[in-house]
């Protein structure tokens, strides 16, 4: 990896994000938002249908050797995409697939490489969507993270949709129709690397702006996540420890979700915590009756040192605006 990545690193486009130095996926959320900021509000929101297991192996090849002529590193290369994988099955048992192998396609998940030859294959459409005159035709740019790509189009959203699924079907890569649409904002809105981009209002002047909040789903998954720690299966444990859980997964979960009007994400994240920390110590101390009276705020906050994503925002730079 130390020796090809900085081979292909000078080959990946900008827009790509993923896996990269000094580049995250929410430095892709900041530019899909400065895109729908300067017109290009027409958006190809696209789905690839399991993209790390459909990359062809003789095309990534063909891309790999067009950089690496060392024969011995190149048969190296093809002995990882062709290595066996350990999979669990729905069972829960434990199997060696050789898929990758006997199907000629597939990046193997975990493996070092893996991220590098998916960038470097995606590279393909990025570039071939340049070079081809779609960028400059429709003023439509691409945003890519990994399998998770949008085309924020000035005009030919529509006509950019289908040249993306043709360019797509050439590559010998899967669009999932009924996940990927065209839609104009702010009329509507679309999700992206767990953020939902479309019409926001300002909480101090009611003004509406376009932005992004943290998606539903990704607040529901957290809550998963908190129902998880404190369900019955963890009384044993202290409640310093079951807090310490808390506070590592939250806080993971408000350091990603930082940009835009995240208040109202905070404040439900913030709420579930506490209504579950207070059932699960009810739970653990075999108490009856309501909680909030026996674990006060000052009790789970202060004496337990539950944090408190809403306080964060005090810090933010719009808040001091």
């Amino acid at each position: 990896m130390s020796v090809l990545e900085p081979i292909f690193e000078a080959d990946l486009q900008p827009e790509q994000y993923a896996y990269r130095a000094d580049r995250s996926a929410l430095d892709a959320v900041r530019h899909v938002h400065k895109l729908i900021n300067t017109g290009h509000r027409k958006i190809v929101d696209a789905d690839l249908s399991s993209y790390f297991d459909s990359v062809p192996h003789a095309e990534l090849m063909r891309s790999v050797a067009r950089r690496v002529v060392d024969g011995a590193m190149l048969h190296l290369i093809k002995m990882w995409l062709e290595a066996p994988v350990e999979e669990t099955d729905e069972h829960g048992n434990q199997r060696r697939s050789v898929r990758n192998r006997d199907e000629g396609r597939g990046t193997p998940q975990g493996a070092p490489i893996s991220p590098l030859l998916s960038n470097l294959y995606m590279r393909r459409f990025v570039l071939g969507w340049k070079e081809l005159g779609y960028e400059a035709r429709w003023e439509a740019y691409i945003v890519n993270y990994a399998d998770d790509l949008v085309i924020c189009c000035r005009t030919g959203a529509k006509q950019a949709l289908d040249t993306m699924q043709k360019m797509m079907s050439k590559l010998k890569l899967t669009v999932n129709d009924s996940k990927t649409r065209v839609c104009s904002v702010p009329e509507e809105k679309f999700d992206f690397l767990g953020y939902t981009f479309g019409q926001c209002y300002s909480p101090k002047t009611g003004r509406a702006y376009l932005g992004t909040v943290p998606a539903r789903k990704r607040v529901r998954r957290i809550r998963g996540e908190i129902r998880e720690m404190t369900g019955r299966s963890t009384t044993s444990l202290d409640p310093l420890t079951i807090v310490t859980k808390l506070n590592r997964t939250m806080c993971g979960w408000a350091n990603y979700f930082c940009l835009g009007p995240v208040s109202t994400a905070y404040r439900a994240v913030d709420g579930y915590a506490a209504m579950r920390l207070r059932l699960w110590l009810r739970t653990k101390h075999k108490l009856s009756g309501r909680a909030n009276g026996m674990f006060p705020d000052t009790h789970l906050y202060g004496a337990l040192g539950l944090v408190r994503l809403d306080r964060r925002t005090r810090n933010f730079p719009w808040a001091k605006a």
